[in-house]
């Protein structure tokens, strides 16, 4: 008998609702196609889970989280909900859902459509002169995000705040074999991120990055602090292939390497632990202003389901599939507003349109 694969959906807040219809639209397509059972069990989290439960990460949602196979989420947060203490908020449910996976390595694929490359705001991929093909691999459960102590203390001008970026031996290691295990099957090249002229912990990185690299003798690495890094990934982004970076330098430069392909509304991300089992979500936020407008592009969603389809399913096929049909209709001239800038040569699509092409190219 056929396993049935359970899919936790987490909509979220904001285009989180919208862009995941999408997303299932997609799944359930392959599904029926492939033959294999699919059982899409929705969850709250975020600021509609506060609104409803008191709580931005309900225990009714953990429990559907740790009974599923694999997490889809959409988006959470907004201005709404700005004004909550910091253990209310909505982000503070995705720590507690990365933790709560032990999910420590995030995959953030950077990648030039050939014909979207007139959208990117950098000029040598504009003009097509370079084709930058990187993947940012993220620490994700430690670091500065977690690291404690955490406080914040007095009041009127005695106000003080302390957060503290501690990583241990294992963690550098865990992630380190991870990214030069990816570097093999793709151009051979780690860079690693840090801070090591400064930081402690970013001492620590680089010697324990260092050590574990004498196990990769055909895996070029490279070390760069993080400030340069940024100017790098903005002028010389063809130079990377695996970029190593701990938790909060991975959020920093993954959002600047997004402008690379033109719009964030094409970065999928997949955030893996130890098992198979995994939590993918686009790396945009929830966009409140146009949340149920039509206006969002639900690709970045579609892209993660295509990434969930082969590392946690194991249906490269069907991935392969799913990334072609967003290819040809692109290729097509189908645009959402994001994409959408000569309307001589492309046709505009809204959310759920975009979601229909993608979907009836999945045969």
């Amino acid at each position: 008998m056929n396993k049935t694969y359970k899919i936790c959906i987490l909509p979220g807040d904001g285009i989180g609702t919208d862009i995941i219809e999408e997303g299932k639209k997609v799944l359930q397509r392959v599904a029926e196609k492939s033959g294999i059972k699919l059982d899409l069990e929705e969850g709250l989290i975020g600021g509609i889970a506060y609104d409803k439960e008191g709580t931005p990460f309900p225990q009714d949602t953990w429990e559907k989280v740790k009974d599923a196979d694999a997490v889809l989420l959409g988006a959470v947060g907004g201005p709404k909900w700005d004004c909550l203490p910091r253990d209310k908020k909505p982000e503070k449910a995705l720590l507690e859902l990365r933790k709560g996976l032990n999910v420590y390595l995030n995959l953030r694929p950077v990648k030039i459509f050939p014909f979207l490359a007139g959208m990117s705001p950098i000029k040598n991929i504009a003009n097509g002169e370079i084709t930058p093909d990187l993947v940012i691999a993220r620490e994700l459960s430690s670091g500065i995000y977690y690291g404690e102590p955490k406080d914040q203390t007095g009041s009127g001008d005695n106000r003080e705040a302390v957060d503290t970026m501690r990583y241990t031996y294992e963690e550098i290691e865990r992630i380190t074999r991870k990214a030069f295990e990816l570097a093999k099957n793709r151009s051979g090249k780690v860079t690693s991120v840090d801070k090591a002229n400064v930081l402690a912990s970013s001492g620590l990185w680089r010697d324990v990055v260092n050590e574990i690299s004498n196990d990769y003798p055909d895996v070029e690495l490279d070390h760069i602090l993080v400030d340069n890094c940024a100017m790098q990934v903005v002028l010389n982004p063809q130079d990377f292939d695996v970029m190593l970076c701990p938790n909060m330098f991975g959020d920093i430069i993954s959002d600047l390497a997004s402008v690379l392909p033109g719009s964030i509304g094409l970065m999928p991300s997949a955030s893996l632990g130890e098992g198979r089992k995994g939590l993918y979500e686009p790396v945009h936020g929830s966009a409140p202003d146009i949340a149920g407008q039509g206006k969002a592009n639900p690709l970045a969603t579609i892209l993660s389901v295509a990434m969930l389809l082969e590392m946690t399913l194991g249906l490269g096929d069907e991935a392969r599939t799913v990334e072609k049909a967003v290819y040809d209709v692109l290729n097509e001239g189908y645009r959402t507003h994001d994409l959408y800038y000569d309307e001589k040569k492309e046709t505009l699509v809204s959310t759920q349109e975009m979601g229909d092409l993608i979907t009836d190219r999945i045969v």
